[in-house]
């Protein structure tokens, strides 16, 4: 053991608990769900979690999973272009490019992992790569890895400003292959993408659109299909990236669903398919049941979008100001970080787990609590965690 790391860690770990940015960990001891047991809590209304249409505990999703890992067994033990593609994950790739309106898809082990395969595979020295400032850490660093391999030019644009977005493409027309990165919604905003406006921009100078769809699928759109439904512009989308870890059964993985040729070409040669163990059974298994069960069960979507306006309405009431918005990441500014973590102590003192926000993720006096609503939460859910607002929120003066 080096003594010197040891002693530097722990520095900067006492220096992350002074600052109270120190994140512990909150061990549950029940299914994911509206309400969960949490240890040393008992029972808590959760507004964190990405389990944004319920799936988690759905029970078709799970029963999927269980008769995977018996029929499968515990995992592949193998690379896809190995011994490790079970029949299973062909067809959970073909329900999901149907899902999204593309051509082909394929899955991954995370959705970091999609993140950070495509870039790289995408460019070559000499091309252009401009994502929006808010764009998503697993993307900020797609782009930093893929600069440093292939040597690609890179830039940010300002949050949704497509003035900044084509002054800069345009002093980089000289780029073989120029890609714009987006978020379809903002995981600390909960904003959306001005999609039909990207597309004709890309359009107009010849450039590919990816959007990392992770928390929007499920979520947007009539049927869930995404940012792209939600815009009426579905099949459009150059390339799609997204997540099975959050309304699609909440377990793990990631995709990326395009043309069949990129989607080939990420088989043959983007490094964390190539390299990483494939997606297990029991996890595509209980992925495609929750496809299955989206395209089945429409209304749950519906009821998500209910679920949001209520709780929307009723914050606004109860004399909070969230960010506007139509999705169910409801972010609701505090000011300084350490209102948002006194508050979120609190509140789950009341028994609603939420999180809270502060600067550095946050910029300074914009600390929040992000609240994540679910269709699986009762009208009795919303209310308690509103009536735990109002009253901590009067305590600590955040309340308008």
């Amino acid at each position: 053991m080096n003594p010197a790391l040891v002693q530097d860690f722990d520095a900067q770990i006492a220096q992350l608990k002074a600052d109270r940015v120190y994140k512990r960990l909150n061990h549950l001891d029940s299914p994911q769900g509206p309400r969960v047991v949490m240890e040393g809590r008992g029972e808590v209304v959760i507004l964190s979690s990405n389990n944004y249409l319920g799936l988690a505990n759905e029970p078709a999703v799970v029963e999927a999973g269980i008769e995977a890992l018996r029929r499968y067994g515990a995992g592949t033990a193998s690379v896809r272009f190995i011994c490790g593609t079970f029949t299973v994950h062909r067809e959970l790739e073909a329900a999901l490019a149907r899902f999204v309106g593309t051509e082909a898809s394929l899955s991954y082990v995370s959705a970091w992992n999609a993140n950070e395969a495509l870039t790289a595979t995408l460019v070559e020295a000499g091309d252009f790569v401009i994502s929006d400032e808010l764009n998503h850490a697993s993307i900020i660093d797609s782009i930093r890895l893929a600069k440093a391999i292939k040597k690609c030019t890179t830039a940010v644009y300002r949050h949704a400003d497509l003035d900044d977005l084509r002054e800069k493409l345009r002093a980089n027309r000289s780029a073989r292959r120029r890609v714009i990165w987006t978020d379809g919604v903002f995981s600390m905003e909960g904003s959306i993408a001005p999609l039909p406006a990207l597309l004709q921009l890309a359009r107009e100078e010849d450039a590919i659109v990816v959007m990392d769809d992770s928390h929007a699928t499920g979520v947007l759109g009539a049927t869930g299909r995404g940012t792209a439904e939600h815009h009426g512009v579905l099949g459009e989308v150059d390339v799609i990236t997204s997540t099975l870890g959050k309304a699609l059964g909440g377990a793990a993985g990631g995709f990326i669903a395009g043309p069949g040729a990129v989607v080939d070409m990420m088989t043959q040669r983007s490094r964390p398919q190539l390299f990483s163990n494939a997606l297990p059974p029991t996890v595509a298994a209980s992925s495609l049941a929750a496809v299955s069960f989206v395209e089945q069960h429409p209304e749950r979507v519906a009821t998500l979008r209910e679920n949001t306006r209520y709780f929307r309405e009723r914050i606004v009431e109860a004399g909070f100001a969230p960010l506007a918005g139509e999705t169910p990441i409801v972010p609701i500014i505090v000011g300084e970080t350490a209102a948002a973590i006194q508050m979120s102590d609190r509140l789950l003192d009341e028994g609603v787990f939420v999180t809270g926000f502060g600067f550095p993720v946050v910029p300074q006096g914009q600390a929040r609590i992000r609240c994540q609503i679910s269709a699986a939460h009762s009208r009795d859910d919303l209310d308690r965690a509103i009536a735990a607002f109002r009253k901590v929120g009067g305590e600590i003066g955040v309340v308008r």
